[in-house]
């Protein structure tokens, strides 16, 4: 395996080969990480950091999205039932 083909995570250090791992490119960086365990670990830090006023928008925006979805897997569920 080539060195292109390997990356090294950003919380614990360990190298992982591609196709494993998380990796997010994201804002013009690229965030690697081992597990979802260090990726949990990172989205904790990083927002417990963010202003809470300018992220508060989007946390409530994504919650009514995942809710609306759960909502029509729910709805899909019992129209299968009766």
């Amino acid at each position: 395996m080539s060195v292109e083909s390997k990356h090294k995570c950003l919380t614990c250090g360990r190298v992982f080969p591609e196709g494993q791992g998380i990796v997010i490119k994201i804002a013009g960086e690229t965030l690697e990480f081992h597990s979802s365990k260090c990726f949990a670990k990172f989205a904790r830090e990083l927002l417990s950091r963010l202003p809470q006023d300018e992220i508060k928008g989007y946390i409530k925006k994504i919650r009514e999205e995942y809710e609306e979805v759960l909502e029509q897997k729910r709805k899909l569920k019992s129209k299968k039932i009766a």
